[in-house]
Order: structure tokens, then C-alpha cells, then sequence
């Protein structure tokens, strides 16, 4: 018998121990010595793992997940941390939820479209259409023929009739994909015509100019970075200009002694005009007077947009590609636009975003001050043992659109102590400080999301 010490005491208290087998003799004597020792108390993994409730987060999580969580708990079960009859429980309850380190977040930011939490939420629309594409799915089949048939064709059409100034539409994995793939078609090798003051940079570090270079496209510079006019453009088209290329300024702006050229101005230049929109605003917006949308740059005389499909349009990552048909339709069958292609999922939470119901961004765009601010005060009220106090406060649009618009919401304070605990909670709400108080936006957040708030404020 290693590691264990035979103790007369004990095999009395086992009671006739010579009646008894010796191997189980020998197995309850272990078990009665080693009570008092963890690391001999502690189950195997394989016992942990063909729990029944371990098995089925096996299913939902796999394995290594699962069995990771395991090992975990039975490093702690050793150290006297776990009770070893509890060991089971502590890894389901250790677990994630999903089988994605990705992590739900309120977003109180006052930032509606927020790059660093992934942009547009997507309608509930969206999330179901993704239910239906994760599985098999007829995106390239025509059920009626039994045929093959086009990509997308719905989700095409549904953009198509959004924006029934376009001649043509296609869809990309992102915005900086839309316009490499125009430059890679029209102007690879070719010179492409800009002005100084749109030369931009498009977050994390990439830029324009750098976007155009690296698919082959020289670029002209024209004007100076606060002003251009019309014959700078015209002086700067030779035989080898493909288009002219006008960048919304996306999260800037440039004020006082400035001067641009209109859309409609460029238009009556011998070569396409490409107007980069960025935010992906379809039509004009009430609320956003001052943002381009894809139809009214068409209807000015642009031969093709380019926008993503993440910002203002309140759907997935993708890029928007809208136009005159024959143009569009080189892009479609160019051998790069194979590389940029979307998959189902963007597909299908696309087409939903343009047929459904308006998609959250749209609803924080409509949210009125005053309902904002009765939501602040409820939240506030039943707060009010934490400090919580219902304040006026500032939005804005995010994502590069509207840059400089102010829109007016309303926020709850409190203590900045609660910052760092709610932000690593789950779920994760992120607001922000001001003069030494965190406050939390509500724009973004829709009104369910208000007694979860009190919830995990009051913990």
C-alpha cells in the first residue's frame, strides 16, 4: 500500500475487517487516511468529464474549452480551494457561456456607431437571418430549377431598391475593400486624381494614399490641405487619369479660410467620378444634414459610391458598391472582387438590415432628449443610494460619420469608483468619465437594457 499508513484503530472502526475483501479493505482504508488530504480526495478528470452536465458543455463549447475549465478546477480542488464533491458544479459555473472569448458590452458611451465595439449592433432582424444562414442554405442555388443561381441576387435587389439611383450594386468584406477593388479595376497603373485635403486616414494607421498605392494606382495631388477648386482638378487630368477620387473626411473637419468642389462640379469632368461616403448613409438623414448619403451622390453625378455597411446603414461589416451598371459590372467580374467576396452570414444579415424593422442605430438617431432623460431619472431613482443622478449630456454619431454633429441625450452619474467594475462585469458596461463622475450615456442603449443597468450597478 504506497503512500498510505495501516492503522489498526481504523480497521476496527471498518468493523470484521477479515470478512471483508482485501482489496476493498485497502480502498476504504485509503479513503479514511486520506480525508484529511485534498490531492487524494480530488475525482479524476476523466470522472469530472463524463458528468453529465460537464458532458453537455462539451457539446456546446468543445472540448478543449471544457477540459481546460477541468484542469483548472482540480488544480484548485488540490490546493483545498474546492470541495472535491463540489468539483463538477465549480467547472460549469466557471465556464462560458459562449464558445468565443468575445463579450457582450453595454455600450454607454454616448458613441453610437463605436469602432471598438464592433460598430452597428445588428437588429434582431439580422441575428435571426444569421440563425438561418449558419446552416445549409440556397445561396447559390435556385431551389425552383435546381440550378445554380446568383450570390446574394436577394440581397443585391433589396440594396438595389434602397438606393434606386444606382444602375448597378455590389457588395464587398469592408469599406477599404470597395474602393481597392474600384482602384485595382480602373486604375491599376493609371493615375488617380485627389485632393490634399482628403488624403485621409481611416483608423489603426492605414490611409488612403497607402490604399491606392498598394493596388497599383499613382496618385495627384491637388489644391492645398484647406482648399481646392475646380481647375486644379481640370489641370490635373491628363490621358492617363482613370478618376477622380473625392474621400468623405470622415472624423474631421476643416473650418474657417477652405474651399472643396462639388460632386456635382466634378461630374462634368471627361473622367468618373468616385466618391468614397464612408459612413454608408443611403438617403438623407434629418438628424445629419451635413452627411452625404449614396443616393444624393448619385443623383450629382458620381459614376460609382463606395461606403461600408457597418456605420450609419446599422448592418454587418461589408462594403457598398453602387453605381453605374457597366462600371459596377466590371468590378463584379474583375478576378480580385473574388478575394473581397462576403459570405452567407454577411449576406443574409444584410438583406435583413435593408427589409426589416429600423436597426438600432436608426432608433438611437430617433431617440428623443426628454425620453432619454425620463429613462435617466428612473434609472437615477432607483440608484440613489449609489450617488446616481440623471444629468443632460452630449452624443455623437462615431464610426467616422457626422463628424462634429452634437446630438443631445441623456446620461446617468455616478461614482467613478464604479467604473472599473462595471466594465469588467458581465456584461460589460462601458461608459465614460467626466469631472471625476462616470457617466452612462443611454442613446445607445435600448430600453431593456435599463433594468439590467440597475442590476448590475446595485450588484
Amino acid at each position: 500500500m504506497t503512500g498510505a499508513v495501516f492503522n489498526t484503530d481504523v480497521a476496527e472502526q471498518l468493523g470484521q475487517a477479515g470478512s471483508i475483501p482485501v482489496r476493498l479493505r485497502q480502498t476504504a482504508l485509503l479513503e479514511v487516511v486520506g480525508v484529511g488530504d485534498p490531492r487524494r480526495a480530488t475525482p479524476r478528470a476523466d470522472v469530472v468529464l463524463a458528468d453529465p452536465e460537464v458532458r453537455a458543455a462539451v457539446d456546446r463549447l468543445g472540448k478543449r474549452i471544457v477540459k481546460q475549465g477541468v484542469d483548472d478546477v482540480l488544480d484548485r480542488c488540490r490546493r483545498g480551494e474546492v470541495d472535491p464533491s463540489h468539483v463538477a458544479q465549480a467547472v460549469i459555473d466557471g465556464l462560458p457561456a459562449y464558445a468565443t472569448t468575445l463579450r457582450a458590452v453595454l455600450n454607454a458611451t454616448g458613441v453610437v456607431v463605436h469602432t471598438n465595439l464592433g460598430r452597428a449592433p445588428l437588429s434582431a432582424a439580422a441575428v435571426e437571418a444569421l440563425r438561418v444562414a449558419a446552416g445549409a442554405t440556397d445561396v447559390e442555388l435556385d431551389l425552383v430549377s435546381g440550378r445554380r443561381g446568383r450570390r446574394g441576387r436577394a440581397t443585391m435587389a433589396a440594396l438595389q431598391a434602397a438606393v434606386p439611383d444606382a444602375g448597378g450594386v455590389h457588395v464587398v468584406n469592408n469599406g477599404a475593400a470597395a474602393l481597392a477593388l474600384v482602384t485595382c479595376v480602373l486604375a491599376a497603373g493609371k493615375n488617380v486624381v485627389i485632393a490634399r485635403g482628403e488624403l485621409v486616414e481611416i483608423g489603426d494607421g492605414f490611409r488612403i494614399p497607402e490604399l491606392l498605392e498598394s493596388v497599383g494606382a499613382t496618385l495627384r495631388e491637388v489644391g492645398t490641405t484647406n482648399r481646392v477648386k475646380l481647375s486644379d482638378y481640370a489641370g490635373a487630368i491628363d490621358a492617363e487619369t482613370a478618376f477622380v477620387l473625392k474621400v468623405h473626411p470622415s472624423n474631421f473637419r476643416v473650418e474657417g479660410f477652405t474651399a472643396a468642389v462639388s460632386v456635382q462640379q466634378l461630374s462634368g469632368l471627361p473622367v468618373p467620378v468616385v466618391v468614397d461616403i464612408g459612413s454608408g448613409l443611403l438617403a438623407p438623414h434629418p438628424r445629419l444634414p451635413d452627411e452625404p448619403s449614396a443616393g444624393g451622390v448619385l443623383r450629382a453625378g458620381a459614376g460609382l459610391v463606395t461606403a461600408s455597411g457597418d456605420k450609419l446603414l446599422g448592418g454587418p461589416q461589408c462594403g457598398l458598391l453602387l453605381g453605374e451598371r457597366e462600371l459596377v459590372e466590371r468590378l463584379r467580374r474583375h478576378p480580385f472582387a473574388r478575394a473581397l467576396r462576403v459570405d452567407k452570414l454577411t449576406l443574409a444579415a444584410l438583406e435583413a438590415t435593408l427589409t426589416g424593422p429600423p436597426t438600432p442605430v436608426a432608433v438611437a438617431l430617433a431617440s428623443r432628449p426628454d425620453e432619454l432623460r425620463k429613462r435617466a431619472e428612473r434609472i437615477a431613482s432607483e440608484l440613489a443610494v449609489y450617488g446616481a443622478v440623471a444629468v443632460d449630456s452630449t452624443a455623437a454619431v462615431g464610426g467616422g460619420g457626422a463628424p462634429g454633429v452634437e446630438l443631445a441625450s441623456a446620461a446617468v452619474s455616478l461614482p467613478a469608483e464604479l467604473h472599473d467594475r462595471l466594465r469588467t462585469g458581465s456584461p460589460a458596461v462601458v461608459g465614460y468619465l467626466h469631472h471625476g463622475r462616470l457617466l452612462l450615456d443611454l442613446i445607445a442603449l435600448p430600453p431593456t437594457a435599463d433594468d439590467v443597468l440597475i442590476g448590475l450597478v446595485r450588484g
